[in-house]
């Protein structure tokens, strides 16, 4: 799958996964709900709160997270979050997908920060519900854990959306190495660099 966009012949086995999905909006959730049982997805966890996504967390070893941004009492990012530092193993380096609305730059910068994965904006398709579980799905982001933040690596923004997604902005660039365009080191100038020196002090 990887290098190339989803295809309506792709085949893929999602039967087995278990996926958390949290709305406070009972109408939204059974339109998620539906999505990805049309998928293929047969064990769907549905929570109505970020309390309740907390109990789910605990209990069930989760294979991917996805939830609405703004939800009463505590919302989806704080939720990520918690789910960052607290939920346990394996549960908190679970993929993430949060939901929204609302897609000013400081909903996105809150999504990034709070260690989603990727942002899905309502209303969303099936088929962009479905590209972004395949993006989480192939992706190789480390896993950052530092005092300030908890979370898939953010430091990829330059190298564009994966391989054989077109990008939507454009300064996007394409993932893909391309010829050098300058000669490569020799190992005695790489060698140069790593030696000591002495350094007058």
């Amino acid at each position: 799958m990887a290098g190339r966009q989803i295809l309506s012949s792709d085949r893929i086995d999602l039967e087995r996964v278990n996926i958390l999905i949290v709305d406070d909006n009972p109408q939204s959730l059974d339109i998620m709900y539906s999505a990805l049982s049309g998928f293929g997805v047969r064990n769907i966890t549905k929570a109505l709160s970020a309390r309740e996504a907390r109990e789910v967390v605990r209990k069930t070893t989760l294979d991917l997270i996805v939830t609405d941004a703004e939800m009463p009492e505590e919302n989806g990012y704080d939720l990520l979050r918690w789910l960052r530092r607290e939920g346990g193993d394996p549960n908190r380096f679970a993929p993430a997908l949060i939901c929204t609305g609302h897609t000013r730059l400081s909903q996105i910068l809150l999504a990034r920060d709070c260690g989603a994965h990727f942002i899905i904006t309502k209303p969303f398709t099936p088929k962009v519900l479905l590209e972004r579980i395949f993006w989480v799905g192939r992706e190789d982001r480390p896993f950052v854990e530092c005092e300030a933040y908890v979370g898939p690596d953010r430091r990829f923004k330059r190298l564009g959306p994966p391989g054989g997604v077109r990008g939507r902005r454009k300064e996007d660039v394409s993932a893909a190495l391309g010829e050098a365009t300058e000669p490569n080191l020799s190992q005695d100038e790489i060698n140069s660099f790593m030696k000591p020196a002495k350094v007058a002090i």
